[in-house]
């Protein structure tokens, strides 16, 4: 991740909605300097800050960390909640569990499958590490298949070694398509490690079943990836 590439981002935002450094730093409860430092590259705000300037400016933490707003993939007509609004919700679940007072790195969270397209991030102190997913949208939108359940599991996978580490289940209780069960769902994970290079050994997969009105049950594995570099967010 580009620190600043972020920094600019995040003055495009502010200067998007017509707000002075001043302004903004006032809405961040931060001082201009603050400001003033993350839009010059020389540092960037800590996991609070970011998920009140993701709430502020309608993004996604990740969108945050790679300095753009993703594409917005159309999805099935049917569904009817905002990725957008989904996000910020585990947004917030995520960062009641972070002690913002820490020193934070970053990772964003991503996935080559072709099927699934996955969007989160992790942070991670000297003493915790949390995870969040933001989005899991199904890539194949023909597919209209209803649904009455799913299920999903993360899985941390060390060579034969495979560990589940959270899992979580739909809330609805409506038939729907895949897509929109999936928005359907929260995926938190907190306090599960702090080590930077365990995550560059290790491999997170995603298993997701989803139970169709015909009580078939087809399951799907999902990679999921981290970007290169771990982000070092110091001071804001």
């Amino acid at each position: 991740m580009d620190q600043e590439k972020i920094g600019k981002f995040i003055k495009k935002l502010r200067k998007d909605n017509n707000l002075t450094q001043d302004e903004l730093a006032k809405k961040l409860g931060v001082t201009y300097q603050a400001v003033s430092k993350w839009e010059n590259g020389k540092s960037i705000p800590d996991i609070a800050i970011l998920k009140d300037i993701s709430t502020l400016f309608n993004v996604n933490i990740d969108e945050l960390l790679e300095g753009n707003v993703k594409e917005k993939k159309k999805l099935n007509k049917k569904i009817f909640i905002p990725i957008t609004v989904l996000s910020l919700c585990v947004v917030c679940i995520f960062v009641f569990f972070v002690v913002h007072k820490e020193t934070y790195q970053f990772k964003v969270l991503g996935t080559d499958s072709s099927e699934f397209d996955v969007s989160g991030v992790l942070a991670f102190s000297p003493d915790k590490s949390s995870i969040y997913i933001s989005s899991i949208d199904y890539n194949n939108s023909s597919d209209n298949t209803e649904y009455k359940s799913l299920s999903c599991n993360l899985y941390d996978v060390n060579g034969n070694l495979k560990t589940k580490i959270s899992s979580c289940e739909s809330d609805n209780s409506d038939v729907e398509t895949l897509n929109e069960l999936l928005n359907s769902i929260d995926f938190t994970v907190d306090d599960y490690a702090s080590s930077c290079r365990l995550f560059k050994t290790n491999q997170l997969v995603l298993e997701i079943k989803a139970t169709s009105v015909d009580d078939k049950t087809v399951t799907y594995e999902v990679p999921l990836s981290f970007d290169d570099d771990c982000l070092d967010s110091t001071n804001s």
